[in-house]
């Protein structure tokens, strides 16, 4: 479904989502990159309950608003053979953004966190109660502001010219 479908006050974490939405400032040369892209489409799979995307969607849904890119976001559990495709490390981690040009051909993919966040919280999992993730999540994402979220799905998209 569009973003602005799938934004809705029924979500289960709808303040933060609108909240980091309504935030999201992207560079005019970020911006400039995206447009100059082969990047046409941009499918997410994700979950409103999901704190990763919850980070990550709305950074990326105001991308899409700003450089033209049509954006439709896919429900994890509601399509289970295109999360079945995306696996993280044999786990169903979203999001998971998908970058297709004009006649969706793939041009790449990023998720589900990007890769130093990522990176801490495999080294972190065993050893830190899941609320003390969240948390130390929550404040990387708060200091990002999503700027490595957009380099590293701009080079996944761009990597293969």
């Amino acid at each position: 479904m569009p973003w602005r479908e799938y934004l809705d006050p029924a979500m289960q974490s709808y303040e933060l989502w609108r909240g980091i939405f309504e935030r999201v400032t992207i560079a005019d040369a970020t911006l400039e990159q995206f447009r100059a892209s082969r990047l046409r489409k941009l499918l997410v799979l994700a979950e409103d309950w999901c704190g990763d995307a919850a980070n990550s969607v709305p950074v990326l849904a105001s991308l899409a608003e700003r450089s033209g890119i049509e954006l439709r976001i896919l429900p994890r559990d509601s399509f289970p053979e295109a999360m079945a495709a995306y696996l993280t490390r044999g786990t169903r981690s979203i999001p998971i953004a998908i970058g297709l040009d004009a006649e969706f051909h793939e041009l790449g993919h990023w998720g589900p966190r990007p890769a130093a966040l990522q990176e801490w919280m495999l080294a972190n999992k065993a050893m830190m109660p899941s609320p003390q993730r969240y948390a130390y999540s929550r404040q990387w994402y708060a200091r990002d502001r999503g700027v490595t979220t957009l380099a590293e799905f701009l080079n996944a998209v761009t990597r293969s010219l």
